[in-house]
């Protein structure tokens, strides 16, 4: 499985708010915003903050993709 954060960046526009008000609200790095625009695994901890700061829900703010290939289930 792979996991999307399209959501949040959408989320964001809504709220005119940019990934650096972001970063700052959360008390997060540079690091893990930039792992969350390349949609990579960041700690519970930081999604929990950003639900947070946003009075959101962890469905409001990405979303897990199912990884095909490697998918060895058998298919109806």
């Amino acid at each position: 499985m792979k996991v999307s954060y399209n959501k949040l960046w959408k989320l964001l526009i809504d709220k005119g708010m940019n990934k650096t008000e972001l970063m700052e609200a959360v008390r997060t790095s540079p690091n893990t915003i930039a792992k969350m625009g390349k949609n990579e695994n960041i700690s519970m901890d930081v999604i929990m903050r950003i639900c947070e700061c946003l009075s959101c829900d962890v469905g409001d703010i990405m979303e897990m993709i199912p990884d095909d290939e490697g998918d060895t289930r058998e298919k109806k």
